[in-house]
């Protein structure tokens, strides 16, 4: 299915046929008499790295996973411990949405699952929107995120490279150092609607590592439509944005989406080589490029799995970045032993050289 394919049955808000498969849009979330629509599955295990090659996993929204599948997320991430050595994975990167409603029983299944990479593979979290508030509804800053994943448990990390100077206990802003490849990262993770302060600081951290690759996740940047974000524009003709949540009326406004991301701290650096956020339903994929006023491309990715079966069938996406400059993506499912090789979820990307 081309893109535009896509972006023309998600948008029609109708029930559409799609080969051979009927796809019903209600409100607005896509619920589909099969939940692949539109998917390529294979029955088989993603193809050998390359050699000089790494990886960088991701793991989007495992919310979904504390309503009664947990084995799903601890799947996800044995299995990167499993094949940490063959595929020479790097990092790995929770966007948010940790839990779904903020139960303790969800956190601990999120330390559970996330501590089976101690140790193993580094890994850098950020919060989403249903991290926050009583029952995960996002009415304020309060979050459990700090109880359960301390920042004493990240210090000790030689990949730690800090947290929001503002915040110097919390973990919802925070920033990584990674070298894999002969090359150089620096992971900056946001939290949900980020706040101006914040996004201050975080401009701060991508000057001071400006001879580092660059890597923003935040749990809201891009929608499914390959466009960011823009409360400004298209106010809640998209929905979900974080202006919409009642943390922005309670807090005079001060959040920022993705276009805002854009404009006030990815395109003001030219070390930026991508971002990647969830968050977003309907399929929960889509992807674009941005050019900074230097030149570069910068590479935009959502991915979300939560609304397939059993709170997310284990899909991971899988980032191989290879020695001349690129990154062969790939969504791979350990309880499914599938990839899908849709091009939504299987493609290639250039990278602009720091």
């Amino acid at each position: 299915m081309s893109s535009l394919d896509r972006r023309q049955l998600l948008k029609a808000g109708a029930s559409l046929a799609v080969g051979s498969t009927f796809v019903s849009l209600v409100g607005s979330q896509a619920l589909a008499a099969d939940p692949y629509a539109g998917a390529v599955l294979v029955d088989e295990d993603p193809a050998p790295i390359q050699p000089g090659s790494f990886t960088v996993a991701v793991l989007p929204d495992t919310q979904s996973y504390g309503e009664g599948h947990p084995e799903g997320f601890m799947a996800q991430t044995k299995w990167l411990v499993d094949n940490q050595k063959a595929r020479n994975i790097a990092a790995a990167l929770h966007l948010g949405d940790i839990t779904n409603r903020s139960l303790p029983a969800q956190w601990d299944l999120a330390v559970a699952a996330m501590s089976q990479l101690d140790g193993k593979i580094p890994y850098f979290m950020v919060p989403g929107n249903h991290d926050y508030s009583a029952g995960g509804k996002c009415t304020d800053r309060t979050t459990l995120l700090n109880d359960y994943f301390p920042i004493d448990k990240f210090r000790t990390q030689k990949s730690f490279g800090g947290v929001y100077d503002k915040e110097p206990q919390k973990m919802e802003n925070n920033y990584h150092l990674f070298s894999a490849g002969g090359r150089d990262f620096v992971v900056i993770g946001l939290e949900f609607g980020p706040r101006a302060d914040v996004v201050r600081w975080a401009n701060e951290v991508a000057a001071k590592h400006k001879d580092r690759e660059a890597i923003l996740i935040t749990h809201a940047y891009m929608y499914f439509d390959e466009s960011r974000y823009d409360w400004a524009e298209k106010g809640t003709k998209q929905h979900w944005n974080p202006h919409s949540y009642v943390v922005a009326k309670n807090s005079a406004d001060d959040v920022m989406d993705g276009t805002e991301l854009w404009d006030n701290l990815v395109s003001k650096h030219e070390n930026f080589i991508m971002t990647l956020n969830g968050h977003v339903l309907y399929d929960g994929l889509g992807r674009m490029t941005s050019v900074t006023p230097g030149g570069r491309d910068v590479h935009q990715m959502l991915v979300n799995f939560q609304t397939k079966p059993k709170g997310g069938d284990g899909w991971l996406r899988l980032m191989e970045f290879t020695t001349d400059g690129g990154v062969n993506v790939v969504d791979y499912s350990p309880t499914r032993k599938q990839c899908n090789v849709s091009e939504q979820n299987k493609f290639a990307l250039k990278l602009a050289k720091v």
